[in-house]
């Protein structure tokens, strides 16, 4: 399971999707068979089996529609991997205009900084919304595409809200140690 950072990236990629996903569970299957195969013989059916978690068999079972009933963990696995894979020129193009036109970050996160008790800026859950201007965007699209994630992924979230959001843009309160832990959620608009 991936951080909920570029968990949020990930539905805000996929949302650039322009056609449905395929209906039935063999078709869906058999997709994301060819869409992780590279060309190999077996591969695909070896990744797929690998991704969901179940075996080359099983695989090759959905994929001649010989089962047509997963159990729902395989059913919301193989949901979760097709989507990761589905239209994935879409998802690059989306991914490079956020990173050329800046995004939007919604998340409830504790989130503030080293304060004296009682300022209203010492770190506690927030709903912070915030746009991240392009400059930056570009910095937190490449780290997602070289496969940052966990604690390296959300400290330069918390450095783009921190530089935006309680600094306005670097214009006021310079050199602040930012918290930003606790991430109930986290939603990206591109």
């Amino acid at each position: 399971m991936s951080d909920p950072i570029t968990q949020a990236l990930e539905r805000a990629a996929q949302q650039a999707a322009t056609q449905p996903l395929p209906k039935t569970v063999g078709a869906r299957m058999r997709h994301l068979v060819s869409a992780l195969g590279g060309g190999t013989r077996g591969g695909g059916t070896r990744a797929a089996a690998e991704a969901l978690g179940i075996s080359r068999r099983t695989v090759q079972r959905y994929v001649r529609d010989q089962v047509r009933t997963p159990r729902p963990q395989i059913a919301a696995a193989l949901d979760a991997e097709l989507r990761r894979h589905w239209q994935p020129g879409l998802q690059r193009r989306a991914l490079a205009g956020a990173a050329k036109n800046g995004f939007t970050i919604e998340a409830r996160a504790s989130f503030g900084y080293d304060a004296p008790g009682g300022s209203t800026d010492e770190a506690r859950m927030r709903l912070i919304t915030q746009h991240i201007p392009p400059q930056t965007a570009a910095g937190i699209v490449a780290a997602y595409r070289q496969g940052t994630t966990g604690a390296s992924m959300r400290d330069k979230v918390a450095e783009a809200l921190a530089h935006h959001y309680f600094q306005d843009g670097g214009r006021r309160a310079h050199g602040l140690a930012v918290s930003f832990s606790h991430i109930e959620y986290m939603d990206i608009d591109l």
